[in-house]
């Protein structure tokens, strides 16, 4: 029987097997590189999208603080006016008072009596004065009771005048009191009510 030697076609099919494995093994290898330079892309691309949406962010988040403190700024710069403005509206307001105050002293002080010194500190006036008799005194202070613009008159001293002995020297306190705007239309509605009768 004659002999048949199979081997280099065996050697040659496994070469030629191998051969293919090489080729496939390349070829997944590629096809892995591939995907993993392209998975490595599109990464570094969200990422320099995210860093750029966030520098964005930051930079978007400065100007607010920068606009919250220029609103903070201005909203100091408010109230400081505000409360130039109270102050300037008060002092308008009190302006008159004084004068309403001087006016009321006069219609309060009966004949024969007079001051020769007021003081006042803050709603405490400090008056000094004269007056013809106890009772003309005594009639000062009811009319100071009386009033809406003077509360608690308190007489802290009374002596005989060293030039007269008839009249007397007299110390008071007196509280100012600014009557509502009600109390005061009240009043001028009486009176001209009692002058038209």
């Amino acid at each position: 029987m004659a002999k048949i030697n199979l081997r280099p076609w065996r050697e040659e099919l496994r070469a030629e097997k191998q051969k293919q494995f090489l080729t496939v093994l390349a070829g997944v290898f590629l096809v892995a590189g591939g995907a993993g330079f392209l998975w490595h892309t599109m990464m570094m691309s969200e990422i320099d999208y995210q860093t750029q949406r966030n520098g964005f962010i930051k930079n978007e988040i400065a100007l607010l603080e920068q606009q919250i403190k220029e609103i903070d700024e201005l909203k100091r710069r408010r109230d400081a006016l505000i409360e130039r403005m109270q102050v300037i509206q008060d002092l308008q307001g009190r302006r008159p008072v004084i004068v309403r105050v001087f006016d009321e002293m006069v219609k309060t002080v009966p004949e024969g009596v007079y001051f020769t010194s007021i003081k006042k500190a803050e709603t405490v006036l400090n008056l000094e004065g004269i007056g013809d008799s106890n009772s003309r005194i005594s009639a000062l202070m009811r009319n100071m009771d009386a009033s809406d613009w003077f509360k608690e008159p308190n007489l802290t001293s009374v002596k005989a005048w060293s030039e007269n002995e008839k009249k007397s020297q007299f110390m008071m306190t007196i509280t100012q009191e600014a009557p509502g705007e009600a109390d005061l239309a009240a009043k001028d509605t009486g009176a001209k009510g009692g002058k038209n009768k």
